[in-house]
């Protein structure tokens, strides 16, 4: 099986176990790769995608960053959180399509994941390393989920600021009971011009409770908004809690 490897720096492209082969392929030379994948070779096959379904709008790759990390990419040209097209309520809520493969984490450590050990994020337009939409499906950080779990009962239906830093950042937070909305949405309702607010901002979701925590950051000074930081593709936060089913 083909698997892409996305991460802030680089980009890195690998065959196959049995081939051994292995490109590194920085941002710098080619920010669209994840695009060409998906639209030149998913598109007339499933490789390198695991899944490609142009009529539900969503293709999935296996990250080579972290042995259970994948990557839900739009089969539509969606350039990243500054897309314009991430408003209209016809676009398919791509949370929610990387949610319904969380199973896929677990599977690939061969045992199951529980759901609140896992997290979703999209990164800023400046903190992001491709030019193509990609949300990261991976295990949530150990101390992002103490904090949440210590201050959960402060995350409520409107947004408000965490009261410690997450990743050595000020992220504000919001409770969802379901994701039948879609988070880009809900995140521009937020914002007084989302236009041209809404790249500067990155997005993470975490279990929280029977529902989810939304989670965003915007960028400014040195922080880029990744919110890719809250992630851990080495998924330590199974050390800390027994093997049980979600």
């Amino acid at each position: 099986m083909w698997r892409v490897g996305v991460a802030v720096t680089a980009l890195s492209v690998g065959l196959a176990p049995a081939s051994r082969a292995a490109t590194v392929i920085h941002k710098d030379h080619d920010p669209d790769i994840l695009w060409k994948l998906v639209s030149a070779r998913c598109s007339k096959g499933t490789k390198p995608c695991v899944i490609y379904d142009h009529s539900r709008g969503i293709a999935l790759l296996h990250s080579l960053e972290g042995r259970g990390q994948y990557l839900l990419i739009p089969t539509d040209k969606v350039a990243g959180m500054e897309s314009t097209v991430l408003l209209r309520p016809e676009t398919p809520n791509y949370f929610a399509e990387a949610w319904s493969f969380r199973d896929r984490v677990g599977a690939a450590y061969g045992h199951p994941v529980p759901d609140r050990l896992l997290a979703l994020s999209i990164n800023s337009s400046r903190g992001r390393s491709q030019n193509q939409l990609h949300i990261h499906l991976d295990c949530v950080d150990p101390e992002v989920r103490a904090t949440l779990d210590r201050y959960g009962d402060r995350i409520g239906p409107s947004w408000s600021f965490l009261p410690v830093p997450l990743g050595a950042h000020r992220y504000r937070a919001l409770y969802l009971s379901t994701l039948n909305g879609s988070p880009f949405r809900i995140l521009a309702g937020s914002l007084a011009h989302p236009e041209q607010e809404m790249g500067d901002h990155t997005l993470v979701l975490v279990p929280l409770g029977s529902g989810y925590a939304l989670l965003d950051d915007v960028a400014h000074d040195d922080d880029h908004a990744s919110g890719e930081e809250l992630q851990d593709h080495a998924c330590h936060v199974l050390d800390s809690e027994p093997r049980s089913v979600p």
